[in-house]
């Protein structure tokens, strides 16, 4: 084989495992819900924000118990409704190779729950609520860089 063929293959296997890495970096996604889709003035309505982890990959917790682990942190806001702090689930202890000692993580579909509370003197038909969600993505080798996504979630106001 010629040094240029050689230098083409590595190229080709540099890039290809680049991709692979960068699409399970961004393979979470994150989808929610306010309740089954209504919520009532005047009361309160539980809220949940879900974040999809494929196979393969875990998210650090909200409490790795490793300081070098960036947390699962949740973000709730809303201008119509009153929302109170996110719940969190409990992680699973889990040993990597990277990591002399256990790591908290996510897998699957963890959920973070809260409470919207719309006004009783709400004049609008949509409560609307943006959610935040910062994590960082690993499988059992390497951990990405942390990521930052949003999701809006509405429901009608009865």
């Amino acid at each position: 084989m010629t040094p240029k063929a050689i230098k083409l293959i590595f190229l080709f296997a540099f890039i290809f495992t680049t991709g692979v890495f960068a699409l399970e970096a961004n393979a979470q996604s994150i989808t929610g819900s306010i309740g089954n889709g209504t919520v009532k003035r005047g009361a309160a309505t539980r809220a949940t924000v879900v974040l999809n982890i494929p196979g393969g990959l875990h998210v650090n917790s909200n409490r790795p118990n490793n300081e070098y682990a960036i947390p699962t942190v949740v973000s709730v806001t809303s201008r119509e409704a009153r929302v109170s702090p996110v719940s969190y689930p409990r992680g699973v202890s889990k040993k990597f190779s990277f990591s002399d000692q256990p790591i908290s993580v996510y897998e699957g579909r963890p959920s973070f729950g809260f409470n919207v509370t719309v006004p009783a003197n709400f004049k609008g038909n949509v409560v609307r609520v943006r959610a935040v969600v910062r994590y960082q993505a690993c499988n059992d080798e390497v951990c990405f860089p942390p990521k930052t996504q949003e999701v809006t979630l509405s429901a009608r106001v009865e």
